[in-house]
């Protein structure tokens, strides 16, 4: 996944945050010995002197034995060692010690990202994400099948439990193939079977694997979007009118479609959003308790048809597991 430039400042300034705290936490254990080993310093001074007339000379063009400075230099840092481990010092206490050994707090081993930058960057886009406490607990591991009853809906000729089997494959397809089929889901069921779950069991696996994820409820997604044209004349349906976050996540989750209020600005909105993401070629997933007639009912035709055009429906049958786990 690409990064926008501000998310990479972001990262490279914790960067730059952890490299000064790591050199003045390295100055106070400095200070420390200073305070506890005075002939410490008296050896830093000595190397400092040292270092100095040998750069004189070079630059004055003096001839001078490299190798017996050199020599110097490493007796000396061998007398302050002895000294660090005849106090009680650990041998590397004023070495500067940083998050990542690895890269030194740089985000890069040579020209190659280090892996701290990769978990900086997974960890960045979970803050983003708007779900990152919840998702310790609404993920595929505490995924629980039993509470679909086996039971066949007469109407369908499938249990709940047939119909959530099919649900999950589905999920799981959706992210293995994210990376090269651009793809939308929308659920759609009764009150408590699990669509909000489920979305955020398939937002954990791709931030897990630093794509970009927003969750916002439908009504928080049109407080967003009225804020960002509140003033306008006329509101806008290009995609590039969105706030950016919103057009150009990876994913977008928009739960409980239809709990916002219904008006022209709204319904404008929605398909502002909806349509621009197709157009940008950007994954969203949609949850709702309604129906498909009352979507088609409630939002204007051009909504409907990108749902049922641009999005793979899937309805979730089943009783309203919050109430089961209550009273179990």
């Amino acid at each position: 996944m690409p990064l926008k430039n501000s998310q990479y400042n972001t990262i490279m300034r914790q960067y730059d945050l952890h490299r000064q705290e790591a050199a003045k936490e390295r100055q106070q254990r400095l200070e420390e010995v200073y305070k506890k080993i005075p002939s410490f310093a008296e050896l830093d001074a000595q190397i400092a002197s040292t270092a100095a007339e040998f750069a004189r000379a070079r630059i004055s063009g003096q001839t001078i034995d490299s190798a017996a400075v050199h020599d110097n230099i490493a007796a000396l840092e061998a007398q302050k060692l002895a000294l660090l481990t005849k106090f009680g010092f650990p041998k590397d206490y004023l070495e500067l010690h940083y998050h990542c050994p690895d890269c030194h707090d740089t985000g890069f081993i040579g020209s190659e990202k280090c892996h701290c930058f990769k978990q900086a960057v997974v960890d960045l886009v979970y803050l983003q994400s708007n779900i990152k406490e919840r998702l310790f607990a609404e993920n595929f591991d505490h995924f629980d099948i039993r509470y679909y009853s086996d039971k066949k809906d007469p109407r369908l000729g499938v249990s709940p439990r047939e119909n959530m089997e099919s649900v999950l494959k589905t999920c799981h397809d959706f992210i293995r193939n994210f990376d090269t089929d651009h793809s939308n889901l929308l659920f759609y069921g009764h009150t408590g079977v699990g669509k909000t779950f489920l979305s955020n069991c398939i937002a954990k696996e791709l931030l897990d694997r630093a794509h970009t994820v927003i969750y916002l409820s439908a009504p928080q997604l049109i407080e967003i979007m009225e804020r960002h044209t509140f003033g306008r004349e006329e509101i806008s349906e290009q995609p590039e009118e969105m706030p950016d976050y919103i057009r150009d996540c990876d994913l977008l989750i928009i739960d409980d479609l239809g709990t916002e209020m219904n008006n022209f600005f709204t319904t404008a909105q929605l398909f502002s959003c909806i349509n621009g993401r197709q157009m940008n070629q950007k994954s969203t997933i949609i949850s709702t308790n309604l129906s498909l007639d009352d979507l088609q009912e409630n939002y204007s035709e051009r909504i409907f048809s990108r749902l049922i055009s641009h999005y793979q429906v899937t309805l979730i049958l089943g009783d309203d597991i919050r109430i089961k786990k209550a009273i179990s």
